[in-house]
């Protein structure tokens, strides 16, 4: 059986214990075994006896970081094979951690619209034939959309193009919402959706994010 640690927490905006309730259903759905921890120092331990690690940690200032222990235990295990998955909040956690970010492969940097403003915004895929986006449509969201920056070398799956509300210099451009990576032995997933369980109703984003904890834990 697939052994998880589900680290969730952290600032209330980001609603992480509703949402626990909704990552509860998937994980039950994919017959993992589940260690949930609402504790950061949980990180300060090897971690490589698990074969997942979900990051439901949401940061309420820039400043918060993981200590150089936590980095070390957490970078080892996904070298040795452990997988990571994160969503929404995880792209803004632990920001003062280069090495965090570094591995997820991203970071949160703007909402234009607003921060909990449910702006609507089309999300795209760019590669349906991965196993993780396999029988995923294009679909709507109403939420944060979020401005990412990005490693240059991950796999990017779908992004979304920003209609220029209320920044019209951004009109066309466009940001990553999913993508995937290895990091030594692991694998990593993360998408940007997920601000609250209303914007992880559509059965779209289940399954996007069902395939994902899927393929990231380790096989």
């Amino acid at each position: 059986m697939t052994r998880v640690l589900y680290l969730y927490g952290g600032w209330p905006g980001h609603y992480p214990y509703e949402i626990a309730g909704w990552a509860r259903e998937l994980f039950k759905e994919l017959d993992f075994d589940v260690e949930e921890s609402t504790d950061i120092f949980t990180l300060d331990r090897d971690l490589k006896s698990y074969d997942l690690i979900v990051i439901g940690w949401n940061n309420a200032v820039t400043t918060e970081t993981l200590t150089a222990s936590q980095e070390k235990h957490l970078s080892e295990a996904i070298e040795n094979g452990v997988g990571l998955v994160g969503w929404h909040g995880a792209g803004a956690a632990f920001r003062a951690s280069l090495k965090y970010h570094f591995i997820l492969g991203g970071s949160f940097l703007e909402h234009p619209a607003g921060e909990g403003y449910p702006h609507p915004y089309m999300v795209n895929f760019l590669d349906r034939e991965h196993e993780v986006t396999q029988g995923v449509e294009d679909f709507e969201v109403r939420s944060e959309q979020y401005y990412m920056q990005v490693d240059p070398n991950i796999h990017v799956l779908a992004e979304t193009t920003f209609d220029g509300n209320p920044m019209p210099w951004l009109k066309g451009h466009r940001s990553p919402v999913a993508w995937v990576r290895n990091w030594g032995e692991g694998r990593v997933f993360y998408h940007s959706i997920g601000h609250d369980t209303s914007n992880l109703a559509d059965p779209n984003i289940r399954r996007l994010t069902k395939q994902g904890l899927r393929w990231a834990a380790r096989k």
